[in-house]
């Protein structure tokens, strides 16, 4: 199809504001799918999405729309995740389109990842349509949250669209408006071919299938093609595009966006990001690609059977290729054995990836407890980056360590901003500024965005639970970093059995180690099974304990069988048990269980 009558675009939105729902009638109003294979949220196609109630993935589809010109027009729709730890999917979706729907929630208004994502957008210069959505709902205030769009944003008075997700009403407006105000796509179909791969999965059939969006030329499917930055020629196997399930095709062209099966089975040949041009005659220069995510949360994953390293390690790469946010490298401990370090971008993150492992891997994992990264500078002046407990050098080489710091946004009621800066301050924060959103007639009412900073290691554990317990629901968040700063802190040893457990160790602020220290020994009492001998459990920082807890053991009555007589032969037995107690105890083996490891996240509780 021509370029003129091409439109990519993304949905962009806060979490739970209705992307996918709203994505559901477009698809269903321009007959993309079939009646009879139309489901709800049809473009979560993840059992994990279905399950959890949000977008992990981002997803394309190709819907064929009949504008008000009577033309036909090809509009490609990449629907994209909505909470921050997959906030990298949305700017690779987003670079791959010339526009963004950004739908806002008529009951709640502008939220902290609306913003968020809005800059996100201008930054690519992409053109915006700003959608009020879920009018139907009766609690539903379309007039403020257009006036908020207005003030907060800048939107004119006649770009706002009204819609609903769940009835269809202001669907064709949304689609007509897509076709007017986002400009067809660039490129010159005569120029050799470029293509950016946004995205990839591996299948065992077909190889690594790479998502791309045609920039310039046309793919063929009888032409041999090359990844550029992988210098990785391969024959292609099949092209097509996503209707959402692939559909083949034989051709792709410029700006159109599909999928290339390449044949590779090394994972490692191809990356997000990479440019795929022809074999011959192909172009000289990349595409400009991606900035690699850095990873913010950091935790070791280890299976369960020292067997089972290998499935792991095949696992996680081809993970990666389907999740570029993901990295990892081998580790070793002493507790767990074999396993890899691995960076994520966020709790939920992590979660996800470990239950996608577990799923469509059948793998069974531990995970550590999950910790940042650090700087440390060195007394002998050299710098090191620490994502380990493990790896934090001695007190005496230390000169000093610095700790990420985030600025987080909230946007919550103004009734509420009392528990939230309690909260903040509870975790080592400070204020940066605050602005209201709009102004309700009575001032409680009002909705405000707070900005404050404070240590990305303060959010990690249930900060965003006690967010939104504190506010009965109603505040929202995002961050971003924000630099390193200087920290006093210090690692938190957990010893079993006179056993450093180097799985369990933490880094902790130095002033509340101690404190620290006697919680997780107690937490780790009550989860650590009895043996046949007492278990001593101590929490030590720089080699000093700093508490101890004591597992007792299982004892049988071995006076049972005495009715009375001589105190000695009860004493005999006695001593007999204790000997027997001993020899198990410089024997034995202590197994601490997958909810020991959590229990370091639990030390606020």
């Amino acid at each position: 199809m021509q370029a003129s009558h091409i439109r990519n675009f993304s949905i962009i939105a806060h979490i739970d504001h209705g992307k996918s729902t709203l994505a559901d009638r477009m698809i269903v109003a321009t007959g993309a799918v079939d009646a009879r294979d139309m489901r709800d949220q049809l473009l979560d196609s993840m059992d994990l999405e279905r399950e959890k109630g949000i977008t992990i993935k981002a997803q394309a589809v190709r819907m064929p729309y009949t504008a008000s010109d009577g033309q036909t027009y090809e509009l490609n729709l990449i629907d994209t995740p909505g909470h921050v730890d997959f906030a990298y999917e949305v700017s690779r979706a987003l670079a791959a389109c010339e526009g963004a729907v950004l739908v806002v929630d008529a009951t709640q208004g502008i939220e902290a990842q609306t913003l968020a994502n809005v800059y996100l957008a201008m930054e690519m210069n992409l053109r915006l349509i700003p959608v009020i959505n879920k009018v139907d709902l009766p609690s539903a205030e379309p007039e403020r949250v257009a006036q908020e769009l207005i003030d907060v944003i800048g939107f004119d008075d006649d770009e706002v669209l009204f819609a609903s997700g769940k009835t269809g009403e202001g669907v064709p407006d949304i689609l007509q408006a897509i076709v007017d105000r986002i400009p067809p796509p660039k490129g010159d179909p005569q120029a050799p071919l470029r293509a950016l791969v946004f995205d990839a999965k591996y299948d065992a059939f077909k190889g690594v299938l790479v998502y791309v969006r045609v920039v310039d030329g046309r793919i063929d499917g009888r032409e041999p093609l090359r990844l550029m930055q992988q210098a990785q020629r391969f024959d292609p196997i099949e092209l097509g595009y996503f209707r959402p399930m692939l559909q083949t095709t034989g051709h792709l062209d410029a700006g159109e966006v599909g999928y290339v099966a390449t044949g590779l089975k090394g994972v490692s040949q191809s990356r997000v990001g990479d440019t795929v041009t022809t074999e011959r005659h192909g172009a000289a220069e990349v595409l400009p690609g991606y900035q690699p995510a850095k990873p913010m949360v950091f935790a070791g994953i280890y299976p369960t059977d020292p067997d089972a390293y290998a499935e792991l390690r095949d696992a996680l790469e081809r993970l990666t290729l389907n999740d570029a946010a993901l990295q990892w490298q081998p580790e070793t401990s002493a507790a767990l054995g074999f396993g890899f370090r691995c960076g994520f971008l966020g709790l939920l993150h992590m979660e996800i990836v470990q239950e996608r492992l577990e799923r469509e891997f059948d793998l069974d994992l531990v995970a550590t407890a999950p910790s940042v990264e650090y700087e440390v500078t060195k007394t002998d002046g050299g710098e090191i980056l620490i994502d380990s407990p493990a790896e934090l050098p001695l007190p005496n080489e230390i000169q000093e360590i610095r700790e990420p710091w985030v600025r987080i946004s909230i946007t919550v009621p103004a009734r509420y901003l009392g528990p939230v800066m309690q909260l903040v301050s509870e975790r080592r924060g400070e204020f940066d500024h605050m602005e209201y959103l709009d102004h309700a007639e009575e001032e409680g009412d009002s909705r405000v965005l707070a900005r404050y900073r404070l240590p990305l290691s303060e959010i990690l554990v249930e900060f965003y639970d006690q967010l939104k317990s504190r506010t009965q629901g109603y505040a929202g968040m995002d961050y971003q970093l924000d630099g390193y700063r200087s920290a006093r802190v210090s690692r938190l040893d957990i010893l079993v059995n006179g056993e450093p457990v180097d799985a369990l160790s933490t880094i902790v602020p130095t002033e509340d180690a101690a404190g620290q220290g006697r919680r997780l020994a107690s937490a780790l009492r009550a989860l650590i099974p009895r043996q046949m001998f007492d278990v001593p459990i101590q929490a030590a920082i720089g080699g000093r304990v700093v508490a101890r807890e004591t597992v007792r053991a299982m004892r049988k009555n071995v006076l049972a069988k005495c009715y009375g007589g001589d105190v000695t032969r009860k004493r005999k037995l006695l001593e007999k048990q204790k000997a027997g107690k001993k020899r198990m105890k410089m024997l034995g083996a202590v197994e601490v269980p997958q909810e020991a490891f959590m229990a370091v996240l639990k030390l606020r509780e």
